[in-house]
């Protein structure tokens, strides 16, 4: 291969140039594109990350209608009177356990012959244990006023407790006026702090209860009612 150099006249300038001759200039190869190696640390968390998302948006999706409708009172429910869906309304709860869920009165429940055991709230959900058979409605609410030291200070509405008498006078012993018994309702302290303040407690006494009420009024006004809750 040889060269020769060439004079090429472009009106008044003249340029000289080297001409070659023979095979022009060897061509760079082609560059080819390598394929995506699964290997890359890159693509692996890539797809890693969409595997999470999608069993993330799984399990939202399967939870989303992890619920339980129960009934809520629309206004406030007085004892005795009747259960019927103009009174409640429903509602869907989702609840972190299913004994808490157990505790309230399901949407599906049959309201026949139910009436209101204790007082409910508006918008209070309806536990099953305020919706009775009329047939046991045939109770006493007997209200007691009793000391602060003479019952649990947690006690709530819906509790069972033993009803005992603390004899005023020293020397006699204590003893039980009813066994069983639920709690309807319980006021806020009354009188100053200390032994002096007391809370009224209404509680449910069943027609056999109401046959000893008068030997058990005389014991509470001589002695002071004593609430024992029981367990469970």
């Amino acid at each position: 291969m040889s060269a020769d150099r060439r004079s090429i006249d472009w009106g008044d300038d003249v340029v000289d140039t080297q001409v070659r001759s023979g095979f022009g200039a060897a061509v760079a190869p082609a560059q080819r594109n390598r394929k995506a190696r699964w290997k890359d640390g890159r693509l692996v968390l890539g797809v890693l990350l969409v595997a999470v998302t999608a069993l993330a948006g799984a399990k939202l999706l399967s939870s989303a209608d992890d619920t339980t409708t129960v009934w809520a009172a629309k206004h406030e429910l007085r004892v005795g009177s009747p259960l019927t869906d103009d009174d409640l309304t429903t509602v869907r709860v989702r609840f972190t356990s299913s004994n808490d869920s157990g505790r309230y009165l399901s949407a599906d429940a049959d309201l026949k012959g139910l009436v209101v055991g204790r007082a409910v709230g508006q918008g209070e959900f309806v536990p099953k244990d305020a919706a009775v058979p009329k047939a046991d409605r045939d109770r006493t609410e007997m209200p007691l006023s009793v000391a602060t030291g003479h019952l649990p200070p947690d006690i709530a509405v819906g509790d069972v407790v033993d009803v005992w008498v603390v004899p005023k006078e020293e020397g006699h012993p204590a003893s039980q006026l009813w066994t069983g018994v639920r709690v309807l309702q319980v006021d806020s302290v009354k009188g100053v702090a200390g032994g002096s303040a007391r809370r009224q407690v209404t509680i449910d006494l069943s027609s056999a209860d109401q046959s000893r009420m008068g030997s058990s009024l005389a014991a509470i006004n001589a002695g002071e009612p004593t609430l024992v809750r029981k367990a469970g």
